[in-house]
């Protein structure tokens, strides 16, 4: 299971950005290197469409991780993708207090994850997976369900 960064607001010093042009890498390829980064305790792995020499099309994959995972991460990126070079460079990343709570709506109960500033929510956002469960049982649309939350933190 992978640990999730403090609920407190807090920044973190000591991260690497990552970031790597793939023009020959297989796209079935992809979605295993995102997991194994995510095992190996990457913060974050994207992926943005580019546009390489000669025009060819291409992925950048794009990863935020704390230096300490860095080695491992870099192991994975070598062994696993077509790259021949990685680029990385030291971030410094704020986090917002984190908290969450439980909403009731006509659907059912649905978590929802506040960012705080100063001891007031200044973000709500549903659990994806919470709502889309109650979609599916309802067989209501999912953005029913969503508008069903904000009705609620309104």
């Amino acid at each position: 299971m992978r640990s999730h960064p403090p609920d407190q607001e807090h920044t973190d010093e000591h991260m690497i950005k990552v970031e790597v042009n793939l023009d020959d890498t297989p796209g079935e390829w992809l979605g295993f290197v995102m997991d194994k980064l995510f095992e190996a305790g990457a913060n974050d792995v994207y992926y943005t469409p580019i546009y390489m020499k000669k025009n060819r099309p291409a992925v950048q994959l794009q990863l935020l991780c704390s230096q300490s995972k860095f080695e491992d991460i870099k192991q994975i990126i070598l062994s696993e993708t077509t790259t021949l070079g990685i680029r990385y460079y030291p971030i410094t990343v704020f986090r917002m207090e984190r908290r969450t709570r439980v909403i009731e709506t006509e659907y059912g109960n649905i978590t929802v994850k506040e960012g705080l500033q100063d001891n007031q929510v200044i973000k709500s956002s549903p659990e994806y997976e919470d709502c889309k469960q109650l979609a599916e049982k309802h067989q209501v649309p999912l953005k029913d369900v969503y508008a069903a939350v904000w009705r609620k933190l309104k």
